[in-house]
């Protein structure tokens, strides 16, 4: 079974994330119900699982023998060597709450390798795209990193996980690093913080714990635009051990990271 290249998968997935980034705003225009999953703070909404529903038949529809793995639903095997990982809601609190910051997420992989990927940033009508070795793009505009390779002056995101104990470690994290950047900022999308490092608009971002669907489609995106990626504590980008930034900047950042890691855990 032929698989083809990356570019076409990825049209494919920038037009499926583009009908599921249409009914999250029907539903932030016509109300939505919210459960809550993991913890209390860890809320659901018939936005997510619609847009699960949706994402899962277009590919069903389109590429019937791909595998798949989304946030709110079982993963799927497939047999044609082709697999998508999505998040159909990433940023539901901010959802919730009507902050303008969440997107649905999408990366295709081959073989195990994610070659294409898209965020659709919904309330700004904002495309992050990009296909292995073809460069980032923004709306169908390049983009590129900011570059910056001062640590002292980075602007670097972060975000917590629904875990009370694993909040109060990150937030133990993060009083030692924030002494040594220019500051922080808390978004509340993964997927938007890596694109916002592929774009500029941030020089770097790190997170630990998280799930395969929250960097799958912003990892290829930060790549492509000229990003290093990496991971800390003995795990790997891929595990969910993130740190995304100017290739000059990675080995300070990663050196902090682990630092204040290790010190908040007590290691």
């Amino acid at each position: 079974m032929s698989v083809p290249p990356p570019e076409e998968l990825l049209a494919l997935a920038t037009d499926i994330a583009a009908e599921a980034a249409e009914l999250i705003a029907r539903f932030a225009t016509t109300g939505f119900g919210v459960d809550t999953k993991s913890t209390r703070t860890d809320m659901v909404t018939d936005a997510d699982q619609g847009s699960q529903s949706l994402i899962e038949r277009l590919i069903r529809q389109a590429r019937p023998h791909d595998g798949w793995l989304g946030e709110e639903g079982a993963a799927r095997p497939g047999s044609s060597g082709v697999r998508w990982v999505f998040d159909p809601l990433d940023g539901t609190t901010n959802f919730v709450y009507g902050i303008p910051a969440y997107a649905v997420s999408i990366g295709v992989e081959v073989d195990g390798r994610v070659v294409a990927g898209v965020v659709h940033d919904v309330a700004h009508r904002q495309t992050f795209t990009a296909a292995l070795g073809k460069g980032a793009r923004m709306n169908g505009a390049s983009i590129a990193i900011s570059g910056n390779t001062d640590l002292g002056t980075a602007l670097l995101a972060t975000g917590f996980g629904y875990d009370p104990a694993r909040r109060a470690e990150q937030a133990a994290m993060l009083t030692r690093v924030l002494p040594h950047i220019r500051d922080i900022r808390r978004g509340g999308s993964a997927a938007l913080d890596l694109c916002h490092v592929a774009s500029g608009q941030l020089d770097g971002y790190f997170e630990y714990r998280l799930n395969p669907w929250d960097i799958a489609g912003g990892g290829i995106i930060a790549r492509e635009a000229g990003a290093a990626t990496g991971g800390f504590g003995g795990h790997t980008f891929e595990d969910g051990y993130v740190i995304a930034c100017a290739p000059g900047l990675l080995a300070e950042a990663t050196a902090l990271v682990e630092r204040a890691y290790a010190e908040a855990r007590g290691l």
